[in-house]
């Protein structure tokens, strides 16, 4: 199968399933930096799969008030401050939003290539789950995956 083919299955067996948004951050004069939704995907391990494309992920924020909070790192002030910029672009408090994502070419993929976590190795379409790790068949992780989204 193609990675097309294998990308179409696993959208099909995600109907119904829960989306998570997509975010960008902006800025401007007037209303400031803040990160807003710009469209929505199925979190799948590594991958973002939208209805007609798939993206690599990045950053994952739940967005969130900031409050007065004490932190003992400033990793932990940074990250919070990032939580609001979500909440402030008008996403919902609680809403998981996806920011710095990358669009991964399926063709380059299908062709050969190399793009993001996605390559063909040995003939068949791969991925990579983390930066450290081997490949792994993409068909299968992605059933794993799916499994694990249902409860299965």
């Amino acid at each position: 199968m193609t990675t097309t083919e294998i990308l179409h299955a696993a959208r099909t067996s995600l109907v119904g399933m829960p989306k998570e948004g997509l975010g960008e951050e902006r800025s401007s004069r007037w209303r400031g930096e803040r990160i807003v939704r710009v469209g929505e995907a199925w979190h799948v391990g590594v991958l973002l799969l939208t209805d007609t494309g798939v993206l690599a992920t990045a950053e994952v924020l739940r967005a969130a008030d900031q409050g007065r909070r004490g932190y003992t790192a400033e990793s932990a002030r940074a990250r919070a401050a990032r939580r609001q910029l979500a909440l402030k672009g008008g996403i919902g408090e609680g809403d998981v939003v996806h920011v710095g994502w990358s669009v991964i070419d399926v063709d380059a993929v299908d062709a050969g290539g190399v793009s993001g976590p996605l390559a063909l190795r040995d003939g068949a379409p791969s991925v990579r789950w983390s930066g450290a790790g081997a490949y792994m068949p993409l068909e299968a992780y992605l059933r794993e995956r799916i499994d694990l989204m249902r409860g299965i």
